[in-house]
């Protein structure tokens, strides 16, 4: 683990450069150990890392960084696997994912096999972030990675079930975005009117159900 500024009011944790389960748990073990404590403003997890806000006015960097080892030695045993799966259901190809075929062009893969491989993968939600809780899935598999569109779109519907380089992801609202499009999901992942809103967070497995394809 290796701490440093970041800011005037953060530190960056870091647990490494690859991105693993292993590290993941240790981002998940930090999170947990500083969620509540008072003068600790946010935390903002990724894959192997944690960037700490802190209030200035109560701690320096150095007193941050001692509270931040001390949580730790006293979190306990890593967080275990998660235990809860959601199920994503998606429409594959058509208006729903406009980029399925470029997707397939550049793997080398026919489109129904990149749905197939797309959904009889296993996925873990290593962070939620970039935009209001948008899950960061790793297990893609190596045969579908794909490179990010060269200008974004200045419009990505809600739910849209994206690949971007090696990762994946789903879009909880609509927003601008570059990841290739492959499907959409008619599940709402951000109510405010749920409890809580946000419908996946950190650690839980998804997996993708195929619904009816649209005609391509």
């Amino acid at each position: 683990m290796t701490i440093r500024p970041a800011s005037d009011r953060s530190l960056l944790i870091s647990f490494g450069e690859e991105i693993s389960i292993e590290n993941h748990r240790q981002v998940r073990r930090l999170v947990r150990a500083l969620e509540g404590v008072r003068g600790i403003l946010n935390l903002h997890p990724a894959y192997t890392s944690v960037l700490v806000d802190f209030d200035p006015r109560l701690r320096s960097h150095a007193r941050t960084e001692a509270l931040i080892r001390e949580r730790l030695d006293g979190a306990g045993d890593p967080v275990p696997e998660a235990v809860r799966t959601v199920e994503i259901p998606v429409r594959y190809g058509g208006e729903s994912g406009p980029d399925l075929a470029d997707v397939a062009r550049h793997t080398g893969l026919a489109p129904e096999r990149v749905v197939e491989l797309h959904a009889a993968a296993a996925y873990l939600v290593y962070f939620v972030g970039f935009s209001t809780c948008f899950p960061y899935l790793g297990g893609l598999p190596p045969e579908l990675a794909t490179p990010r569109l060269a200008a974004p779109r200045k419009h990505v519907p809600e739910g849209s079930v994206a690949i971007g380089g090696s990762q994946a992801g789903i879009y909880p609202l609509a927003s601008p975005g570059g990841w290739r499009l492959i499907g959409r999901t008619p599940l709402r992942l951000f109510d405010l009117n749920a409890t809580p809103p946000p419908l996946l967070r950190m650690g839980d497995n998804v997996r993708f159900v195929p619904l009816r394809e649209e005609p391509r």
